[in-house]
């Protein structure tokens, strides 16, 4: 099995296009950094770009709102299009979501249906590959599928025949932690732990598959800073979002009982470079330049 504590992590750097370079192991001495600022790299979903006109502007429109990236959906857009916009504003792509994981997936008991979540995320892949980018955000599944000891190694054995794609374009496959009812206890309390994701990314054996740990999604059922401890380079990219236990809602960056001074001296500890993708309620131009600043707010970026 693959030490993922020997796999350089890969840092995404701000351009037309995202590239990957390796970051010095804290295991062998490096000095560990002291802020995120110049490590952390803001983006968000599209569909959070509620401003009109063409894919250009709104391109722009996530520019000017301070995103140095932004997430598509793949399967779902022509890369023409979207290599004009990138040339026009300067904004890379630096991933995408697989557009079909929660209705089309790969812990479904049909070998059919599986076939159908292969064939989208290996699409996925070259769309994203297409255009610059270098990860696809996966849902793997739901646990309603099947019992785990079924749909965690049916799971596997479909999403691996997307590897060897995943390795020659170079592009990551991220698993998010979502409410799927998968890989953790659905009626739990907080005081769950990353372990079984770990062991999930790690059946893989590769260091193409990873995690877009959001932040704010299991803050209901464990210590984000300790699950970002527990996956360390493991985790590819962040997704970002507030949640209030007490109120039991997410919430603005920032916002909520989510402990984000927690979570910032978590990534440091870990040596973390690279995309955080906001995933909260999108807007106008204003409301993007409200999200970027709150994410400056919460990861001392100003």
């Amino acid at each position: 099995m693959i030490d993922f504590g020997r796999i350089p992590r890969r840092g995404f750097l701000q351009g037309a296009a995202a590239f990957c370079a390796a970051q010095p192991l804290l295991a062998l001495g490096a000095e560990k950094p002291a802020t995120l600022q110049g490590r952390l790299y803001k983006t968000l979903k599209i569909g959070m770009v509620k401003t009109p006109g063409t894919l250009v502007e709104k391109f722009a429109a996530v520019k000017e709102a301070g995103f140095q990236g932004i997430e598509l959906n793949a399967p779902g857009y022509d890369p023409k299009e979207v290599r004009h916009a990138i040339a026009e504003t300067g904004l890379p792509v630096d991933g995408t979501v697989c557009a079909s994981h929660w209705s089309v997936r790969h812990t479904d008991p049909d070998p059919a249906v599986r076939a159908a979540a292969l064939k989208d995320l290996q699409q996925a892949i070259r769309d994203t590959h297409a255009v610059g980018g270098n990860t696809v955000l996966l849902v793997v599944g739901r646990g309603s599928d099947g019992p785990e000891k079924e749909i965690w190694p049916r799971s596997v054995d479909n999403i691996s025949q997307a590897l060897p794609l995943a390795a020659e374009l170079g592009v990551y496959i991220a698993i998010e932690n979502v409410w799927n009812q998968f890989l953790y206890d659905h009626e739990g309390d907080s005081n769950q732990t990353a372990d079984k994701f770990v062991q999930y990314v790690d059946d893989f054996n590769s260091p193409w598959v990873g995690m877009q740990f959001d932040i704010g999604n299991h803050w209901k059922y464990g210590d984000a800073g300790g699950w970002i401890r527990t996956f360390g380079r493991r985790i590819v990219k962040l997704d970002l979002k507030g949640f209030s236990r007490k109120e039991n809602r997410f919430t603005k960056i920032g916002e909520g009982d989510l402990d984000w001074a927690g979570v910032r001296a978590a990534l440091l500890e870990i040596n973390y470079t690279g995309w955080a993708a906001a995933e909260v309620g999108g807007g106008d131009l204003e409301r993007l330049k409200e999200v970027s600043a709150n994410m400056d707010v919460a990861f001392g970026l100003t």
